[in-house]
Protein backbone atom coordinates (compact mmCIF):
# COMPACT_ATOMS: atom_id res chain seq x y z
CA UNK A 1 0.00 0.00 0.00
CA UNK A 2 1.26 3.62 -0.99
CA UNK A 3 1.63 6.45 1.30
CA UNK A 4 -1.05 8.42 -0.02
CA UNK A 5 -3.43 4.70 0.23
CA UNK A 6 -2.36 4.36 4.01
CA UNK A 7 -3.37 8.22 4.75
CA UNK A 8 -6.35 7.52 3.09
CA UNK A 9 -7.16 4.25 5.19
CA UNK A 10 -6.01 6.14 8.58
CA UNK A 11 -8.53 8.68 7.92
CA UNK A 12 -11.17 6.20 6.72
CA UNK A 13 -10.99 4.38 10.11
CA UNK A 14 -11.72 7.17 12.37
CA UNK A 15 -15.36 7.51 13.74
CA UNK A 16 -17.60 10.04 12.65
CA UNK A 17 -16.92 13.62 13.25
CA UNK A 18 -13.43 13.37 13.50
CA UNK A 19 -13.27 11.74 10.14
CA UNK A 20 -14.92 13.84 8.33
CA UNK A 21 -12.60 17.10 10.33
CA UNK A 22 -9.12 14.63 9.81
CA UNK A 23 -10.49 14.91 5.78
CA UNK A 24 -10.90 18.76 6.35
CA UNK A 25 -7.41 19.14 8.17
CA UNK A 26 -5.78 17.08 5.49
CA UNK A 27 -7.10 18.95 3.15
CA UNK A 28 -6.22 22.13 4.92
CA UNK A 29 -2.59 21.58 5.80
CA UNK A 30 -2.56 19.99 1.36
CA UNK A 31 -3.24 23.59 0.53
CA UNK A 32 -1.09 25.34 2.85
CA UNK A 33 1.81 23.00 1.98
CA UNK A 34 1.58 22.53 -2.24
CA UNK A 35 3.64 19.65 -3.27
CA UNK A 36 4.90 18.80 -0.33
CA UNK A 37 6.58 15.16 0.32
CA UNK A 38 4.01 13.12 2.01
CA UNK A 39 4.81 10.64 5.11
CA UNK A 40 2.72 8.31 7.69
CA UNK A 41 3.62 6.79 10.24
CA UNK A 42 1.73 3.84 12.11
CA UNK A 43 2.63 3.79 15.14
CA UNK A 44 5.01 0.89 15.75
CA UNK A 45 8.62 0.57 16.31
CA UNK A 46 10.99 -2.46 14.50
CA UNK A 47 9.41 -4.91 16.71
CA UNK A 48 5.72 -3.84 15.39
CA UNK A 49 4.86 -2.48 18.78
CA UNK A 50 2.69 0.46 18.88
CA UNK A 51 4.55 3.56 20.75
CA UNK A 52 2.92 6.09 19.60
CA UNK A 53 -0.72 7.43 17.74
CA UNK A 54 -0.34 6.71 13.81
CA UNK A 55 0.69 10.53 11.98
CA UNK A 56 0.20 11.41 8.48
CA UNK A 57 3.34 14.11 7.81
CA UNK A 58 3.82 16.83 5.47
CA UNK A 59 7.05 18.87 4.02
CA UNK A 60 10.58 17.52 4.74
CA UNK A 61 13.01 19.03 7.35
CA UNK A 62 16.42 17.75 8.26
CA UNK A 63 16.65 16.94 12.27
CA UNK A 64 20.46 17.43 12.83
CA UNK A 65 21.44 15.30 16.07
CA UNK A 66 24.94 16.03 18.66
CA UNK A 67 26.45 13.32 17.29
CA UNK A 68 26.33 15.45 13.67
CA UNK A 69 24.11 12.50 12.85
CA UNK A 70 20.75 13.82 10.40
CA UNK A 71 17.65 12.40 9.96
CA UNK A 72 15.18 13.56 7.47
CA UNK A 73 11.56 13.65 9.07
CA UNK A 74 8.41 15.83 8.23
CA UNK A 75 7.25 19.35 9.31
CA UNK A 76 3.85 19.48 9.98
CA UNK A 77 2.13 16.10 11.95
CA UNK A 78 -1.45 15.30 12.00
CA UNK A 79 -2.90 12.62 14.52
CA UNK A 80 -6.02 11.07 15.69
CA UNK A 81 -6.03 11.15 19.76
CA UNK A 82 -8.34 9.35 22.28
CA UNK A 83 -10.08 13.09 23.20
CA UNK A 84 -9.36 14.67 19.83
CA UNK A 85 -7.11 15.69 17.13
CA UNK A 86 -3.45 16.68 17.04
CA UNK A 87 -1.17 19.01 14.82
CA UNK A 88 2.73 18.80 15.25
CA UNK A 89 4.64 21.74 14.13
CA UNK A 90 7.75 20.45 14.56
CA UNK A 91 11.44 22.30 14.19
CA UNK A 92 10.75 25.55 16.05
CA UNK A 93 13.53 26.36 17.98
CA UNK A 94 11.83 28.28 20.97
CA UNK A 95 9.66 25.86 22.59
CA UNK A 96 7.22 28.55 24.31
CA UNK A 97 6.49 30.37 20.74
CA UNK A 98 3.79 28.41 19.53
CA UNK A 99 1.91 29.32 23.45
CA UNK A 100 3.20 32.71 23.39
CA UNK A 101 2.31 33.43 19.35
CA UNK A 102 -1.31 31.34 19.04
CA UNK A 103 -2.59 30.02 22.23
CA UNK A 104 -4.91 33.03 22.65
CA UNK A 105 -6.14 32.87 19.03
CA UNK A 106 -6.51 29.57 18.36
CA UNK A 107 -9.59 29.18 21.12
CA UNK A 108 -10.32 25.77 23.21
CA UNK A 109 -6.90 23.94 22.04
CA UNK A 110 -3.93 22.69 24.57
CA UNK A 111 -0.79 24.50 23.24
CA UNK A 112 2.41 23.08 23.94
CA UNK A 113 6.37 23.57 22.10
CA UNK A 114 5.00 21.24 19.32
CA UNK A 115 1.48 20.46 19.21
CA UNK A 116 -1.46 21.97 19.12
CA UNK A 117 -4.26 19.32 20.33
CA UNK A 118 -8.09 20.40 20.48
CA UNK A 119 -11.11 18.44 20.77
CA UNK A 120 -12.93 19.43 17.82
CA UNK A 121 -12.43 21.88 14.99
CA UNK A 122 -15.22 23.58 16.16
CA UNK A 123 -13.51 24.86 19.51
CA UNK A 124 -10.52 26.07 17.16
CA UNK A 125 -10.27 29.10 14.86
CA UNK A 126 -9.08 27.58 11.43
CA UNK A 127 -8.10 30.74 9.94
CA UNK A 128 -5.10 31.13 12.98
CA UNK A 129 -4.33 27.23 12.49
CA UNK A 130 -3.58 27.49 8.83
CA UNK A 131 -1.99 30.68 9.76
CA UNK A 132 0.49 29.11 12.46
CA UNK A 133 0.96 26.17 9.51
CA UNK A 134 2.44 28.49 6.88
CA UNK A 135 4.36 30.63 9.55
CA UNK A 136 6.35 28.22 10.67
CA UNK A 137 6.79 26.17 7.47
CA UNK A 138 8.32 28.80 5.94
CA UNK A 139 10.54 30.29 9.02
CA UNK A 140 11.76 26.22 9.74
CA UNK A 141 12.89 26.09 5.39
Amino acid sequence: MNIQDQITAYIASQPEPKRSEMQELHRTILEAMSGCKLWFLDGKNSENKTVSNPNIGYGLRTIHYADRTTREFYQIGLSANTTGISVYILGIEDKTYLAKTYAEKLGKASVTGYCIKFKTIKDINIDILQEAIRREVEVTK
